[in-house]
């Protein structure tokens, strides 16, 4: 419902413009951290997307902890992100070892 062209949410009316929904916010946000943890880590996005993925990060601590996350600085969740993978590769590299 649209009052004084506020809706309900407190975003302004659409005026035709297409917002994203909350799925499509959630993988904009993970994009982000795949790019922003590749250029850290000096790889390709397609590196780094498949490390994160190899170890469940996705579904393990980003879209999990998504309304979390985003509140904080790039810096703050780069960091996050990069210590995860770090300690997830090490248990994974560990578990496959003889």
């Amino acid at each position: 419902m649209i009052r004084d062209n506020i809706n309900l949410n407190g975003l302004m009316s659409d005026n035709g413009y297409d917002y994203p929904s909350q799925e499509q916010l959630r993988n904009i946000f993970a994009a982000s951290c795949v790019e922003v943890a590749a250029t850290k880590l000096n790889i390709t996005t397609t590196e780094m997307y498949r490390r994160m993925k190899r170890v469940n990060l996705f579904h393990e601590l980003i879209y999990p902890c998504y309304d979390t996350l985003h509140t904080q600085s790039r810096e703050i969740v780069t960091q996050d992100v990069l210590e995860a993978l770090r300690v997830r590769e090490d248990k994974l590299g560990k578990e496959f070892k003889i």
